[in-house]
């Protein structure tokens, strides 16, 4: 699949209280809500890893869900990178830990 040009890709890094509480079920609501694809996995050093793709409006719409977080989950820091869109992402998934880019 070829990006869109106006499409961007988002990578985020959450830290915080950000595993056990619904995060990743929160991200993935969010995302599909504002018709991003991506996915989203818990890491082993207790932060959560989020890879999105969409418009800028939407992107900038799930940054600041992200620093929100669900109820239960304290946001302490959200290391945001933006690249072009690679457009080879469908839905928006949550993946296993062990998962390793895309």
């Amino acid at each position: 699949m070829t990006p869109i040009p106006s499409q961007r890709r988002l990578v985020a890094t959450v830290r915080g209280d950000v595993q056990g509480v619904g995060f990743r079920w929160f991200v993935q609501r969010e995302a599909a809500r504002l018709r991003l694809v991506g996915w989203v996995s818990n890491q082993a050093d207790g932060s959560v890893e989020v890879v999105a793709e969409g418009d800028e409006e939407a992107l900038g719409g799930l940054l600041l869900q992200l620093w929100d977080g669900p109820p239960g989950s304290a946001v302490s820091d959200v290391d945001v990178r933006h690249e072009p869109a690679r457009g080879n992402l469908v839905g928006f998934t949550i993946r296993a830990a062990a998962h390793r880019g895309d």
